[in-house]
């Protein structure tokens, strides 16, 4: 009961943390995270983990590096591949020599084998915090594409190099020869068997399928197992699972692009469940290193071995070296050519994370002799410190260094995703069941739409979209209430009125979005629940059996009709140009409806094609969400396509 208590409450306090983010967007959320982590480790009764390394890595690390393995661009990576492998193995071993070297002249007390552990573990740079940071601060695509790759690889390498550290420190041997060789086997013998599992478990998928079982949650939970399944294989033959589950990501991501299913529902299940996941496992990585810190640091603060300002002012010295060693490689590295602001931007953002507190956690206890390891306590507080001080310098140095820098405008990047946008859905229009000239009667019917939307931007500059909002708003209101009086007469079913009812819910709730007014929305919720109310609790048993009088279309057709005599009587000066274009809406629709024949498919055609395209929407608004989960877009730019997705939506209704 304790454990399921302990759970729920840091869900909870991941939960609060992006409503608090919403209200102080300039923090970064892990930062939040690991300040309610804290908070909730410090109150009476509150969260109290007894983590084990080896646990953590499986749960958390694993499923993430996997997850980051299937959805990074392979392209990009293999572009960048010289650079990602002197950054993943040629920075992480100079990081520490140097570091190594350092800390053991600034604290003497640490042994040197303790001191390079200390920098082994210092080393590595943190996968999730780098895609959390991106969130806040979008980073040019390059740099953060090689902080990606960089962060993918140099667990392995820092944490091998951690391994041979301690062993020195306990042992007092150490041969690099050794080391070295060590580091090669585990590290290729973790790609290899990575990839062959997950093309393995990628085959027994298949198989299930071919067997006549296309159940979604079977192959759903296939995959949700697969990076643990992977993790346990690799470390059992002693190989390392964090790269094992990297190659396995991007084998399930070459063979999902290569075999190209047509299983929209499990690519659209897929999406969202690992959403979902990958949201929890963040949040938690950043909660649970939160409620460990007050621990760790009570240890150091309390004992009268150390100075408390001393000990801070190692934490501040050790971060600054080892972003000081970062940015001189990386100026090695890139031969001179890459724009200094560049190389110091991707030095603050190799900010430290989970991986490097869970690995000085996992530090003995005791050496080989049976005495306690020295300096334990101090080398974990360490690892805590460099942790929150690299977290925050990049906090306050990236908005600062990004401001007015992307190579792209704004206004640009905006374009260049809904053109990717509007791409996606096509794509999945065209992968719809049917004839191909219906395809194309759909898909020119949602580009005349996109074309309609792009016109809305000058309406909007010009200050006429808010004002045609406004008009569309009283000629909608005008329609639900000529709908309920057919309600109450019983001119119509409550078939088709809850029809007609839901499609003037959808529209009233977009037109108030667009109006950017809360109060509007609130009233329109309040309105509809209030009519809903009294329309059925007001007809009659007359009116019902006398339900089928009036068609879909005689009733869309008096509705229209009673919209265009609300809004004349309201025309004026200000308002002239909108209103005459909401009208001419209407009087297209009601000739459309006067022209066609009793008994016409018409609406069924419009419903069918009114469905498809709203899943083109909303394979959209999946879209914005996968760049919104990776990292690579902003709040304010999400908020900007997603407005684009509603726009859209509102176009294809009105259509």
């Amino acid at each position: 009961m304790e454990l399921f208590l302990t759970v729920l409450a840091m869900l909870v306090l991941i939960g609060v943390s992006d409503i608090v983010h919403r209200f102080l967007p300039f923090i970064p959320v892990p930062l939040i995270q690991i300040v309610m982590g804290a908070l909730g480790s410090l109150l009476p009764g509150g969260i109290h983990i007894e983590l084990e390394p080896e646990v953590f890595f499986l749960l958390f690390i694993a499923p993430l590096l996997f997850y980051d393995g299937k959805r990074t661009p392979r392209e990009d990576l293999w572009n960048l591949r010289a650079p990602i492998l002197l950054l993943a193995l040629g920075l992480v071993f100079v990081t520490v020599l140097v570091a190594g070297y350092t800390i053991h002249w600034l604290i003497p007390a640490l042994s040197l084998p303790a001191s390079f552990a200390l920098a082994a573990i210092l080393s590595p740079t943190d996968a999730v915090a780098v895609s959390s940071m991106a969130k806040k601060t979008p980073l040019p695509k390059r740099i953060l594409r090689l902080l990606e790759g960089e962060a993918l690889m140099n667990d392995a390498s820092g944490l091998v190099a951690f391994k041979f550290a301690i062993a020195a420190a306990i042992t007092g041997q150490f041969s690099l020869p050794r080391a070295a060789g060590s580091f090669l086997l585990i590290a290729a013998g973790g790609l290899l068997i990575g990839a062959i599992v997950g093309y393995l478990l990628i085959q027994i998928g298949v198989f299930i399928r071919k067997l006549g079982m296309e159940d979604v949650t079977t192959h759903m939970l296939l995959q949700l197992l697969t990076p643990f399944i992977i993790f346990l294989i690799a470390e059992h033959w002693g190989l390392s699972g964090i790269l094992a589950v990297v190659a396995g990501g991007v084998i399930h991501a070459i063979e999902r692009d290569r075999t190209a299913s047509p299983d929209f529902k499990l690519k659209v299940v897929s999406t969202s469940t690992w959403s979902v996941v990958i949201f929890v496992l963040n949040g938690l990585v950043f909660v649970i290193l939160g409620a460990l810190i007050p621990e760790v640091m009570h240890k150091i603060f309390e004992s009268e071995a150390f100075d408390n300002k001393v000990v801070l002012g190692y934490v501040a010295i050790i971060t600054v070296v080892l972003i000081t060693i970062r940015f001189l490689w990386l100026y090695l590295i890139s031969r001179r050519q890459s724009p200094v602001k560049d190389l110091f931007v991707t030095a603050i953002s190799g900010v430290r994370g989970a991986v490097t507190l869970v690995g000085a956690l996992s530090i003995p206890l005791v050496m080989s002799s049976g005495e306690p390891f020295p300096q334990r306590d101090l080398m974990i507080f360490l690892a805590a410190g460099v942790i929150l001080f690299s977290l925050i310098i990049a906090s306050i140095l990236l908005p600062i260094l990004m401001r007015g820098s992307e190579k792209e405008t704004a206004e640009s990047r905006e374009t260049t995703l809904k053109e990717a946008m509007i791409h996606a859905a096509l794509k999945r229009l065209r992968m719809m069941n049917g004839p191909d000239a219906d395809k194309s009667e759909v898909i020119g019917s949602f580009l005349n739409c996109v074309k309609e939307v792009n016109k809305q931007k000058q309406w909007a500059d010009n200050g006429l979209r808010k004002q045609e909002a406004e008009i569309r708003m009283l000629g909608m209101r005008a329609e639900r209430e000529e709908l309920e009086r057919l309600m109450e007469n019983g001119e119509i079913s409550e078939e088709l009125a809850a029809k007609l009812t839901g499609l003037l819910d959808r529209m009233e709730s977009l037109l108030a979005g667009r109006l950017a007014a809360p109060l509007q929305q609130s009233w329109t919720e309040v309105r509809r629940l209030l009519s809903r109310l009294f329309s059925e609790s007001g007809m009659t048993a007359e009116g019902k059996s006398r339900s089928e009088v009036l068609t879909m279309m005689d009733a869309r057709l008096r509705m229209a009709e009673a919209a265009i005599q609300a809004i004349t009587p309201r025309i004026n000066d200000r308002n002239e140009r909108a209103a005459q274009v909401v009208i001419a809406h209407y009087e297209l629709l009601i000739a459309r409806l006067r022209q066609a024949k009793p008994g016409s498919p018409m609406l069924e055609e419009d419903d069918r094609r009114i469905d498809q395209q709203m899943e083109a929407v909303e394979e959209q608004r999946n879209y914005v969400e996968g760049l919104v989960s990776r990292g690579e877009i902003n709040r304010k730019l999400a908020v900007q396509l997603r407005r684009f997705v509603n726009e859209l939506e509102t176009a294809i209704l009105e259509d």
